[in-house]
């Protein structure tokens, strides 16, 4: 999966769940889906996505879930290895990038490129070190964190996601 694997990612968020529908629909065919919702309880993140997950196929993304497995996803993303399927990991430093390589991850997203609402005040690794970064990792990376167009324009990279920048 890793030749295929999309360039553009649209993570879920408790800020962009109103616009999530919409934000799919947007997205060019191939892309990728992250479902996370972390601020619902279990029963009502289920069925939540239960409604993203066909309108997400339907436009022809791959679908991973994080913090769970088992719902129909494609895969899985975060800290931990699912059973099968597409794993992306997430870093923020060379030492959890090889880790994710050596536990088998098939790509990894790299984050804070840029200041991000989801962790204000956090470092940053900025264009130059993002594309360092990137460029010595042993797999296929994601740039996250601060991600709109014109920014994915400017860090030159082939494969971004974001949450408040796509939706």
């Amino acid at each position: 999966m890793i030749d295929d694997l999309p360039s553009l990612w649209l993570l879920s968020d408790k800020r962009n769940d109103a616009r999530l529908e919409t934000a799919l629909e947007a997205l060019p065919g191939n892309s990728g889906f992250v479902f996370r919702h972390y601020h619902l309880d279990p029963p009502a993140r289920r069925a939540r996505f239960d409604q993203l997950a066909p309108i997400a196929r339907r436009c022809g993304h791959v679908v991973l879930l994080s913090r769970a497995c088992g719902w129909g996803e494609d895969g899985c993303y975060g800290a931990q290895p699912p059973a099968s399927g597409l794993w992306l990991a997430t870093a923020h430093n060379a030492v959890e990038l090889a880790d994710a390589a050596r536990s088998g991850a098939q790509g990894a997203f790299l984050s804070p490129v840029f200041p991000t609402a989801s962790h204000p005040g956090a470092d940053v690794l900025g264009a130059a070190g993002f594309r360092a970064l990137a460029a010595a990792s042993p797999l296929p990376v994601i740039a996250l964190g601060g991600m709109t167009r014109d920014r994915a324009k400017e860090l030159e990279w082939p494969r971004w996601g974001a949450i408040d920048g796509l939706a």
